[in-house]
């Protein structure tokens, strides 16, 4: 018997039921960084999401792509955990992968890049994917995170508890 999945929303009109492409680099997924910390919230979200970096393979037993191309009509979504330097052919890229949204995570957006995906027809959402993630209440280091403080009235997504929600 299947079960049915549960979709939750996210931010501006988000939800767990998108499809993410998570950019950063292999030491931002290797190091456990920003860009590791999004993709594995998003895939305990249950969503589908991809990690894309140069000169990486896997993580975690997930296959690692090299570029937003290689998942051309794969995802809605792209989150880009790079400096706004290193994002000079992001809008162009997403486009060609057919991505209709970027969620920008702290620092990574500007205004030539919010230009750039007016001007490209791409929808902008901003803020931190950390957010949305729901720590155990019996854990004090929730109220050390501070995307838990910036979140704190943010729609949260239920952890999974023994395979299910």
């Amino acid at each position: 018997m299947a079960r049915e999945k549960n979709f939750y929303p996210l931010a501006e009109g988000l939800s767990t039921q998108d499809t993410f492409a998570v950019l950063g680099d292999a030491q931002k997924f290797q190091k456990h960084k920003h860009a590791w910390k999004v993709w594995r919230a998003l895939k305990d979200f249950r969503c589908v999401v991809y990690p894309v970096a140069e000169g990486l393979s896997r993580i975690d037993g997930s296959k690692v792509y090299s570029n937003l191309a290689q998942l051309t009509d794969k995802v809605t979504v792209v989150v880009p955990c790079l400096l706004p330097e290193r994002l000079k052919s992001l809008v162009p890229d997403a486009v060609s992968a057919g991505c209709s949204k970027i969620w920008f995570q702290e620092q990574t957006w500007t205004r030539e890049l919010q230009q750039e995906c007016d001007s490209s027809g791409i929808e902008v959402i901003r803020g931190c994917v950390l957010r949305h993630r729901l720590y155990p209440s019996k854990i004090s280091l929730r109220y050390l995170s501070p995307c838990y403080w910036h979140g704190l009235r943010d729609v949260k997504v239920p952890m999974k508890r023994f395979g299910r929600y």
